[in-house]
């Protein structure tokens, strides 16, 4: 039996697949949960980021919670390596810290704050502040971490966290979400506000992969575990449009043989909320739609099906992890 986690916003939604169907069962409801990351190693530990109120951690999937103490209210991004189990927090304003006891305690690395981009760093919608959008530990290296400041930029570090690069050359600099390929060591994937990029180098470096979409404001990436040459983004006219509430005029690409394309194959088009989260699995996709909505391919995004949602009601998705 397959099983998801969302967050909601206000939730975390575990959702179990039985008979064709998905139950979804709604837990930590009006917390603030906003983002979220699994455990690699044990599909019942579940970590939640909170708007207000730091990081929460479950170790029974989802039937009880605990708060661990993040000296940070405001958490906007989680990791957990599946190098070496770490446990990564970003917040806003940015910082970043890091657990090496499953959360228990943490560790500010605070030298990401005394990069020479630091001062320039502003999210356009509250322009006095920033935050750690999005926290990538490599799957292969427990040294090498990338993170994603909104609005500044794609830091680097090879000491995990210790010490940093500045923004590195070809990334988007409006970091929305970054991917590592899970079994080819260097490929990591970006998508961001002016559009998305890729790199084979470990992420020191980076290639822009624009050309062929109608669409520049990417907001998620997933890449395809068998093939890094197979990769996926979502994608809107802008930002308005994407987080507005309207009309998103959304669309799913997937690249391949280096080209883009438009998945249609059931899809709306265009697609009505905005898709803010794509997950790869073998030979497959689910994109998490703004408005709750899920769909699925199981033909790499040639043909899709919506979900069949049974349980607790889901209206709205922020986030979305696989477990197994």
């Amino acid at each position: 039996m397959a099983r998801l986690y969302a967050a909601t916003g206000n939730a975390i939604a575990r959702l179990d697949e039985a008979d064709g169907a998905w139950r979804t069962t709604l837990s930590l409801t009006g917390s603030g949960a906003q983002c979220l990351a699994l455990d690699p190693a044990d599909p019942d530990t579940v970590y939640a980021g909170l708007r207000e109120g730091g990081v929460r951690r479950t170790t029974d999937g989802g039937a009880s919670w605990v708060d661990c103490e993040l000296p940070a209210p405001g958490v906007f991004s989680l990791a957990v390596s599946a190098a070496d189990g770490a446990v990564y927090a970003g917040t806003e304003p940015s910082a970043l810290y890091r657990s090496d006891d499953r959360a228990e305690t943490w560790l500010e690395l605070a030298s990401l704050l005394e990069l020479p981009s630091q001062p320039t760093w502003s999210f356009p919608p509250r322009p006095w502040t920033s935050h750690v959008r999005w926290i990538a530990p490599s799957p292969h290296d427990a040294e090498l971490l990338l993170v994603g400041i909104e609005l500044g930029g794609l830091m680097r570090s090879a000491d995990r966290g210790e010490t940093w690069h500045d923004h590195r050359p070809g990334a988007q600099r409006d970091v929305h979400s970054l991917a590592w390929h899970p079994r080819v060591d260097g490929r990591a994937y970006e998508a961001g506000g002016g559009g998305s990029a890729w790199s084979e180098d470990g992420g020191d470096s980076w290639y822009a992969a624009d050309e062929g979409r109608d669409r520049h404001y990417t907001w998620s990436v997933a890449v395809d575990p068998g093939d890094p040459d197979l990769w996926y983004v979502s994608a809107s006219t802008g930002p308005y449009a994407a987080h507005g509430g309207r009309d998103p005029q959304a669309q799913i690409y997937r690249r391949q043989n280096g080209e883009w394309e438009v998945l249609h194959g059931g899809l709306p088009d265009p697609i009505p909320a905005m898709p803010y989260a794509l997950v790869a699995f073998e030979g497959g996709l689910v994109a998490g739609l703004a408005d709750g909505q899920l769909w699925g391919s199981v033909d790499r995004g040639d043909t899709w099906e919506p979900f069949r949602l049974e349980g607790d009601p889901l209206t709205k998705l922020h986030a979305l992890v696989r477990a197994g």
